[in-house]
């Protein structure tokens, strides 16, 4: 499929490298989680009535997470999570970040820091707990970090700018029960491939048996067929969905939810987005751990739909949820953003339904809330992918 001049617009943030956030948050990371209270903390205090001098600052988000202390200082799990939290700070939905530590920490701020090319300086700082003299200093020290950025951050303002400049990921089940709602996802996703914009598909085991045909190039179909390997390698022995599934061969030869663009580019986890139209980040199907790693690699918007329900809202990235049927989005409204339900009641066209989530993405882009923005859900979710553990 190839792109056409894009003429579909939203007002996003612009940042000084080309890229476009569709938020412009503040972020406050750990690189252990023995600095996550202090970071809680932090974010936590920058309410809404504090913010309200800087109308065009989002709000500040906290990165939290379980990793980082007790670790093999070298190694892939490491280098997944230095990965992720570099791939977050670089995200443009972020105007600038605060990075915490306790200070002994295997996941040393400093050694991450020069391993994800990462320079302190007036919209980066790190509060380092060791260092300052303990909790209550570092929170005071976070907040006065933050604080410094604000005005900074402020200056960013929303500007009308060309959908292709815009990076969904998706998290999505093949649901056979919901082939034509996940059909219509996979038009929205074509119009904004059609207009140069980026989707990213992720969860490996049930996306690259569909996707090997749709491979741009023998290159990526190899790609493919390594990471499936891997995968059963990865989930043999191990009770996890993805093991079960492998071992059922529970996999699906079509992708409704994702298209029919060629996939362009198959990347690993957290990595920058390689390409633009359709491409393939390999992870776990567990939504945070996937979400999380579509953040670091430039995802600006979630879009979600599944037949189980779920409450979840990404960190970093505004997440929007699309019902599969009326009686999921009757039960769960405070939670699911679109309602699918028009192709079950044969109100709305596989189409009709692609075009109302494409433009429900643009309206979200350009700063319409969420459920799980109006919520708070966000702020717990931020799951660094531990190979070992989430499949």
């Amino acid at each position: 499929m190839k792109a056409a001049p894009s003429t579909s617009t939203f007002n996003g943030y612009v940042r000084t490298n080309g890229q476009v956030g569709t938020r412009n948050y503040i972020g406050v990371l750990v690189v252990g989680n023995c600095a996550a209270t202090a970071a809680r903390q932090v974010a936590a205090w920058f309410t809404p009535k504090r913010l309200a001098a800087y109308p065009n600052v989002d709000g500040v988000v906290p990165f939290i997470h379980e990793l980082g202390c007790g670790m093999e200082k070298s190694g892939e799990p490491m280098d997944l999570l230095r990965r992720t939290l570099g791939g977050s700070i670089r995200n443009p939905n972020l105007a600038g970040a605060v990075v915490m530590a306790l200070g002994c920490e295997r996941n040393n701020i400093y050694g991450f820091l020069e391993q994800e090319a990462l320079e302190s300086g007036p919209m980066l700082h790190t509060v380092v707990l060791q260092e300052v003299g303990g909790t209550r200093a570092a929170i005071d020290g976070g907040i006065a970090a933050v604080e410094s950025m604000l005005a900074q951050a402020n200056q960013f303002t929303r500007t009308i700018t060309s959908v292709e400049h815009l990076v969904v990921g998706l998290l999505a089940e093949t649901d056979p029960a919901a082939c034509e709602v996940h059909a219509a996802l996979g038009h929205a996703v074509d119009r904004l491939i059609t207009e140069g914009g980026t989707a990213i598909v992720t969860d490996t085991v049930q996306s690259a048996p569909a996707l090997i045909a749709r491979s741009a190039s023998s290159a990526v179909e190899r790609e493919l067929e390594q990471r499936v390997s891997w995968w059963t390698q990865y989930t043999a022995s191990r009770d996890t969905p993805t093991s079960r599934r492998v071992q059922r061969h529970d996999v699906t030869s079509t992708l409704p939810h994702g298209g029919s663009a060629p996939l362009q580019a198959v990347f690993s986890y957290g990595q920058q987005v390689p390409s633009k139209g359709l491409v393939l980040m390999d992870c776990p199907g567990h939504e945070a751990a996937a979400s999380s790693g579509l953040v670091a690699s430039g995802a600006t918007l979630i879009g979600t739909a599944s037949r189980s329900v779920t409450t979840f809202g990404a960190a970093g990235a505004p997440t929007l949820k699309l019902a599969v049927s009326a009686a999921q989005y009757a039960r769960y409204s405070d939670d699911l953003d679109i309602d699918g339900s028009g192709i079950e009641a044969g109100s709305a066209s596989v189409e009709e339904l692609g075009d109302v989530i494409f433009n429900r993405w643009l309206a979200c882009a350009s700063g319409e809330q969420t459920r799980s923005e109006e919520l708070g859900i966000g702020e717990c979710e931020f799951v660094p992918w531990s190979i070992g553990v989430l499949a």
